[in-house]
């Protein structure tokens, strides 16, 4: 079982940049697109294709903004699949998306940024204390994935510049206890769980040349519950992948 993850930041524009043939080479039974930033009439308008793989959409009310996409498998069966948490607020943003299979829960979720006054972190840290009632309450009826843009560097090994952006977006105290709580559920992060010194970042600004210096934060996670850690081969980061400022994650499993 493969399954990727990549913040497309436009899937249009991802499109554009040779995205199938990414799709063919790396051949994932599931892919989850987060950021995708297209309306439900433009979904209804366009004839999105996307070969040998089931659609399964989660726009945002406000058009060309937010929203999420899994893609998975003609031959994957999935037993339920549903979006949102069920509150309005967070729901319209089309942030979170779940699928069920067999073996295990997989959540697809695209983190809101508290931006760079903190304006939005009241309203992050709600929607992260709900997913975190969320994902104990799945992990209780069989393993969960939980993966998608995070925007959050969890520790300073996670960023290039660590002392120079605490306290700013994605780097706050409040931010980076929740992962931590988050953690200690019964959770694990699956890249640093089994590359606990590798320095890789997953984004990048566009300003300054940052990915071409590997300026970067790691804020794309593939969270896992702790039963499954026996069952994963890889987790990785596809740092030469190019087409967003976020670069694709991946996990394998047994």
């Amino acid at each position: 079982m493969k399954i990727i993850s990549w913040n497309v930041n436009g899937l249009r524009a991802v499109l554009k940049k040779d995205f199938i043939s990414f799709l063919k080479k790396e051949n994932p039974d599931i892919l989850a697109l987060q950021e995708i930033k297209i309306s439900e009439e433009k979904i209804n308008l366009e004839n999105f294709n996307f070969p040998n793989y089931q659609q399964f959409w989660n726009p945002a009310k406000r058009p060309g903004y937010s929203g999420t996409l899994i893609l998975y498998k003609n031959n994957l069966k999935i037993l339920n699949k549903k979006n949102g948490l069920g509150l309005k607020k967070f729901d319209q943003e089309g942030r979170l998306q779940t699928i069920e299979t067999k073996d295990f829960y997989l959540l697809n979720i695209y983190f809101p940024n508290s931006n760079d006054l903190l304006s939005r972190l009241p309203y992050k840290i709600d929607f992260n204390q709900e997913v975190l009632k969320y994902l104990k309450k799945l992990n209780k009826k069989k393993p969960v994935i939980a993966t998608g843009d995070f925007n959050v560097a969890h520790q300073e090994i996670d960023i290039a510049r660590p002392k120079p952006n605490e306290g700013k977006a994605g780097f706050t105290k409040e931010e980076r206890s929740w992962m931590t709580e988050l953690l200690q559920n019964n959770f694990i992060d699956s890249f640093r769980s089994l590359n606990p010194t590798k320095i890789q970042y997953s984004w990048w600004s566009y300003r300054a040349g940052a990915r071409k210096k590997n300026v970067g934060w790691r804020i794309d996670y593939f969270i896992s519950s702790k039963k499954l850690l026996k069952k994963i081969n890889k987790a990785y980061i596809l740092d030469q992948v190019l087409g967003s400022d976020h670069a694709p994650i991946g996990l394998e499993l047994k």
